[in-house]
């Protein structure tokens, strides 16, 4: 009798380790759900209060910009940047990000601003507007109230660009560039904004939309088709090798613009699909010996120059997707937590060969010598 007890507390803690071993393993099956539950507004878009517009005037609004905006020196490049940045803001109460959100900002300056605008440091003066970023919630439905938010976004980054060109451009050459969700705002800006534009076509020495779909049967410039070549679009989504269920992903859940601007499914058609290494729209394959220089600048002061690591990746356009090698160095690996994981990588394999593309494009369009350093 004197063991019933002891043998009763045994049973119940089997128990209890049982069901904790089932509710850890319901939680690894569902944790996409779960998690994506958790960065969900629960609000129509329709109903919800966005946070207050940013002031273009104040310096406040722009993540990025020269000391004095208003007048370039000849110690400055001498073109301009207008960088869209990526998703930083992971949601929850909100559909777009305040401007001052704090861990979105740092997230920006510490990881998203080293790695894909400092390619573009001495190609010309970096101009990134805050803007109230639709959440990485956006990016994980198909939803209309993600759609919405993700349009709302792009009104921002209209106006902002809208001051830039008024108050700071000087009709000086500039180069568009945008990343993830900021690559397709960035895209109908180019479409609606500068295309249309004589005077701002002719002054735009090239459009980098990385890890953007843009159709290639619509875009919004000629596809660069060669290296120096201006006034054209070098656009692309990406996946590793052997990682087709992704590249097959990445197109059923890419967004572009509709006729209406209304965010559309890609719906079949081939995304442009540019290869860095090569400095042109084509389908051949890049050896990794002519990757220039793949770098993790995440955590770097702003404007300091990284080490690159040569040869690390080769590429290949296959149906409209970049296919890249696996990089050598584990610094160039995805890592982080599940929503790291899902917004632009803390790396840019393409560091140095965008910088020296970039650089030649300026060149052509002002006569002047590349500002690229080896």
């Amino acid at each position: 009798m004197a063991d019933r007890p002891k043998g009763f507390r045994r049973l119940v803690t089997a128990a209890i380790v049982l069901v904790a071993l089932v509710l850890t393993a319901a939680a690894y099956v569902w944790r996409d759900d779960i998690l994506r539950t958790r960065l969900d507004p629960k609000e129509p878009f329709q109903t919800y209060d966005p946070p207050p517009a940013p002031d273009y005037a104040e310096r406040a609004a722009w993540a990025l910009m020269p000391k004095a905006p208003e007048t370039p020196t000849a110690d400055e490049p001498p073109a301009d940047v207008f960088f869209v940045g990526p998703t930083t803001f992971d949601g929850g109460r909100h559909w777009n990000a305040p401007i001052d959100d704090p861990r979105a900002d740092r997230l920006f300056r510490e990881v998203m601003a080293p790695n894909y605008a400092g390619p573009f440091v001495r190609v010309g003066r970096i101009f990134a507007p805050r803007y109230r970023q639709a959440s990485l919630y956006t990016l994980m439905t198909l939803r209309d109230d993600a759609k919405e938010a993700r349009r709302f976004a792009y009104g921002d980054v209209a106006a902002a660009f809208r001051y830039y060109v008024a108050h700071y451009n000087f009709d000086r050459p500039f180069v568009i560039v945008g990343v993830e969700q900021g690559g397709t705002l960035a895209s109908r800006l180019i479409a609606e904004e500068i295309a249309p534009n004589p005077a701002l076509r002719s002054r735009i020495a090239a459009a980098y939309l990385i890890q953007t779909a843009v159709p290639s049967d619509r875009p919004p410039l000629p596809p660069c088709m060669a290296p120096k070549q201006t006034g054209c679009l070098a656009a692309w989504i990406s996946v590793y090798d052997g990682e087709p269920e992704r590249a097959q992903a990445l197109l059923d859940r890419s967004l572009v613009w509709g006729d209406a601007g209304q965010l559309v499914n890609l719906a079949g058609r081939t995304p442009v699909c540019f290869n860095p290494l090569f400095g042109a729209v084509v389908d051949a394959e890049a050896p990794a010996r002519l990757n220039l220089g793949a770098t993790n600048a995440t955590g770097l002061e702003w404007g300091a120059r990284p080490a690159f690591l040569a040869r690390q990746v080769g590429a290949q356009c296959e149906n409209g997707v970049l296919r890249v090698t696996r990089p050598k160095s584990p610094s160039l690996k995805p890592s982080g937590s599940w929503t790291e994981r899902r917004r632009a990588p803390g790396y840019n394999p393409f560091f140095a060969d965008l910088e020296a593309d970039a650089s030649a494009r300026v060149s052509t369009l002002t006569g002047q010598p590349s500002t690229a350093v080896n």
